[in-house]
């Protein structure tokens, strides 16, 4: 029997689940609904993929870090609201989420979502989250997870609102103290609220930095107080206009937020730390995630997109 897109929507209404996951059940049943139906049943989807379709860009992102504070990770998992993003439920079912990042090989979230659950061995990470679809009773989605590790000092991390912002911080360093934990707190609270996109102006690449200085040559010689100026002083002017661009993006660069004279640089912070606790500290990276960031709502064309899928 011929596969068709209006089939695979009849299904999709009847069950409620994932366009691809009609699809494949038809497939695999040649095309009978009513096998598809159970097939489907039998695979746990019917229920779960019912929300499915439903806009999921609220939620909540957690921090773990190890008991040692070697190794710490950031997740993401998207709900439809945010009633239910501070629902205990939900935020325990996060949890389970974060511990099992926190010790995966996974290097992506397609490898993730198909590892063994730790909550439920039966299942699959993905799986798992198809089961507390039905249980919560909105679309879930685990989007994304970034971890951190450091032998030789520890990660930190800190939430900001109740898990709309988390971040991750690593910090090597040959002294771990009190007044070294702070300091590393501080620069953790420092990415939350002005979200650098890099930790120094050495990780910038190359590319960024020749687009912003072609960017930045054509406004300094449409400014009219550049007009005849020789070529030395606007790459003057260019390079100064860039530098202070990524003193903005530039965690270490920044003006450290919680300085008294507001004067002092992030990096300037470390070192004075540094100096005080007579340690050799190093901010080698941070993750900082924001709940629903990227995240757009669409509007789509269901039948354009079964028809485009099955000439796949």
């Amino acid at each position: 029997m011929a596969i068709t897109a209006a089939l695979v929507r009849e299904l999709r209404e009847e069950t409620g689940s994932g366009m691809m996951d009609c699809k494949k059940a038809l497939v695999a049943t040649n095309g009978d609904k009513e096998a598809a139906i159970e097939w489907l049943r039998k695979k746990g989807l019917a229920t779960a993929e019912k929300k499915s379709g439903r806009i999921a860009s609220e939620g909540l992102s957690m921090i773990v870090v190890s008991e040692d504070a070697k190794k710490g990770v950031a997740v993401e998992v998207n709900s439809e609201t945010d009633f239910v993003a501070q629902n205990e439920k939900f935020r325990n079912y996060v949890k389970t989420v974060a511990d099992q990042a926190l010790d995966t090989k996974a290097a992506d979230i397609d490898a993730f979502l198909a590892e063994t659950s730790k909550a439920d061995p039966t299942k699959t990470v993905a799986e798992y989250n198809a089961s507390m679809i039905a249980v919560i009773g909105e679309n879930l989605k685990i989007r994304r997870f970034q971890q951190l590790e450091e032998q030789n000092g520890f990660v930190t991390g800190y939430t900001h609102m109740n898990g709309k912002i988390v971040v991750l911080v690593d910090v090597e360093s040959d002294v771990d103290n009190e007044a070294v934990r702070e300091m590393g707190k501080n620069i953790a609270m420092q990415i939350a609220a002005l979200n650098p996109k890099y930790t120094s102006d050495a990780e910038v690449p190359q590319d960024y930095k020749d687009h912003e200085i072609a960017i930045l040559t054509e406004q300094t010689k449409n400014d009219p107080k550049m007009a005849g100026k020789p070529e030395k002083v606007i790459s003057g002017a260019v390079m100064g206009r860039l530098k202070k661009e990524l003193k903005e993006i530039c965690l270490l660069d920044q003006e450290y937020v919680k300085a008294e004279d507001g004067k002092q640089s992030v990096a300037q912070y470390v070192a004075s730390v540094a100096k005080a606790q007579n340690a050799k500290i190093n901010i080698k990276g941070f993750v900082r995630f924001e709940t629903g960031e990227g995240l757009e709502k669409k509007n789509e064309d269901f039948a354009a997109e079964v028809a485009a899928q099955l000439q796949k």
